[in-house]
Formats: C-alpha cells, sequence, structure tokens
C-alpha cells in the first residue's frame, strides 16, 4: 500500500487535479486499491477531495481558485 500511495503522490505532483479513476488507469492499479489509498492519504492530511461537480483528488494545500496567479 505505501507503494501505491507513493505513486499516486507522485502522479498528483505533475497534475492539478485527478478523478481516481484516471489515477488508476494512469499508474496502472486497481481503482478500488486507489480509491483505499486515496482515503488513507486524506486522512494522513497528504491530499484533498475536491467537489466540483464530481470528486476530484488534489494535494493538500494546492490553490484551484480560477484565475489566481501561482505564488512561487
Amino acid at each position: 500500500m505505501e507503494e501505491l500511495k507513493a505513486q499516486i503522490l507522485a502522479y498528483l505532483e505533475g497534475v492539478s487535479k485527478e478523478k481516481p479513476r484516471v489515477i488508476a488507469e494512469k499508474i496502472g492499479a486497481k481503482k478500488k486499491d486507489v480509491d483505499k489509498a486515496c482515503s488513507e492519504l486524506a486522512k494522513e492530511g497528504k491530499i484533498e477531495y475536491l467537489y466540483i461537480g464530481t470528486s476530484y483528488v488534489t494535494l493538500a494545500g494546492k490553490d484551484h481558485t480560477p484565475g489566481k496567479i501561482k505564488e512561487e
């Protein structure tokens, strides 16, 4: 499970937000395993769930406000 969680975190570093189903496809894992790993990562405070018409996951602390310039 730790390896899968590391793969999910690595994938999310390259995207703003993603659906768990797409993460599963991209890293070659089963969706139910990705769902379980995402749940654990959310409890650990490493990722957050976004609900924008549908469910997404993102790295904790990322700003998804439209039109906001990313601060370095």
